[in-house]
């Protein structure tokens, strides 16, 4: 019999949810991501199976196909998706379900939602947030894109940079500036592009650093001309709109990094019980316990500090102060969890063959995307006072 207590934070929907993810991930993802690392994408079967599975609409409504759970599912998908040690994967997926189609979710038109929101959670129309560019990421109130209405269609110019998903996704939610005059918090707008509209193209795919499996673009927009219809909300909503969504964004980033770092640790433990130094195994090393020990502490602290975010937004209580801590604090620790796990894998660690060596890489990128730490910092600074 078991002793471990209830959670304080999740259901026994969200832990038969877990299970689940945790399951798919050991039996489809880890056998078979090397290849997607080569191939620089998850093939749309695996998505399109996700979907099946219920993994895609955890948060969107059961007329759409989805589960109706709240935050904190989508807590559970980061972390189990992060655990798997294939970042791209799992930024894949996390795009999709919690970056991209939520802004179909929240600000749709009654049409947009039924033409496109079954498809979403079926994993049939993979989606793409477009809103950096190659001068503006986190300062939307920059963007240099443009929309201008001309009849019963915009017409969009610009470009945008550094899009997860942007290669193969079938409808991207695009930010523009619907207006020269206008305030910069009400200059922007959303749209909703679909793959092969005359004047949007991928000008490149992107060749990173980490996050091999995940595709990423550079998009152009030439005279695209697109549908008025397929503005997102009101013009001028966009940045509320994007600002609003950071939060959920930053929150299964978080959860993300703390399931990576989770599964650096047990990495690493499994290593270091096993390798042999001067008549030894490495743990039998008082220094080396002794830092994985506190790494540990650190994460169980990261873990529960995103679980605390989730549960005040699944409650409908303001909690930038608290994603932004935990964005700010998770996208660090996994890094410094890394470089640990690196160094205790000594000269494996290094090699492109071990497993921690593209987590370090993958992880890398936490600090940055999503809002980079120093963004983070200053919005807790600004709740401080």
């Amino acid at each position: 019999m078991s002793n471990a207590l209830p959670s304080p934070y999740f259901k026994e929907e969200h832990e038969a949810m877990r299970t689940q993810v945790r399951r798919f991930v050991e039996t489809e993802i880890k056998p078979k991501a090397l290849a997607w690392e080569e191939q620089g994408m998850v093939p749309r079967e695996v998505l399109r199976r996700m979907g099946e599975l219920g993994f895609l609409g955890i948060r969107y409504p059961a007329e759409y196909g989805g589960s109706e759970i709240d935050t904190l599912g989508s807590v559970v998908l980061a972390e189990e998706l992060g655990r798997s040690t294939f970042s791209g994967v799992a930024i894949t997926v996390l795009v999709h379900t919690d970056m991209a189609s939520v802004h179909i979710a929240n600000a749709g038109s009654a049409a947009q939602k039924a033409k496109w929101m079954p498809e979403i959670v079926a994993g049939r129309a993979i989606t793409a947030v477009a809103v950096t560019e190659p001068d503006a990421g986190s300062d939307v109130k920059g963007l240099r894109t443009t929309a201008r209405r001309d009849g019963d269609s915009y017409v969009l110019n610009g470009a945008k940079m550094f899009i997860t998903n942007g290669v193969y996704a079938d409808l991207y939610c695009v930010a523009a500036k619907t207006s020269a005059e206008a305030r910069p918090s009400q200059s922007v707008s959303m749209f909703l592009v679909e793959k092969g509209m005359p004047g949007f193209r991928v000008s490149r795919a992107l060749d990173k650093h980490g996050w091999r499996s995940s595709d990423t673009a550079e998009l152009v927009f030439e005279n695209c001309r697109i549908p008025a219809e397929n503005l997102l909300g009101g013009e001028g909503q966009g940045f509320y709109a994007i600002m609003h969504n950071f939060q959920n964004e930053r929150t299964v980033i978080s959860a993300m990094a703390m399931g990576e770092a989770q599964a650096a640790l047990e990495l690493t433990l499994d290593y270091v019980t096993t390798r042999k130094a001067f008549g030894a195994t490495l743990f039998e090393k008082q220094a080396v316990r002794q830092r994985l020990s506190m790494l540990a502490a650190e994460v169980e602290a990261g873990r529960q500090l995103v679980y605390h975010a989730a549960w005040l937004d699944a409650h409908g209580i303001d909690c930038v102060r608290e994603v932004s801590m935990a964005k700010a604090y998770c996208g660090e620790l996994v890094n410094k969890v890394m470089y640990d796990c690196v160094q205790f894998h000594g000269g494996m660690g290094f090699m492109r063959e071990s497993t921690i060596e593209r987590m370090a890489r993958d992880a890398r990128v936490q600090a940055i995307g999503g809002g980079a730490t120093e963004v983070m910092l200053e919005e807790i600074a600004k709740r401080m006072v």
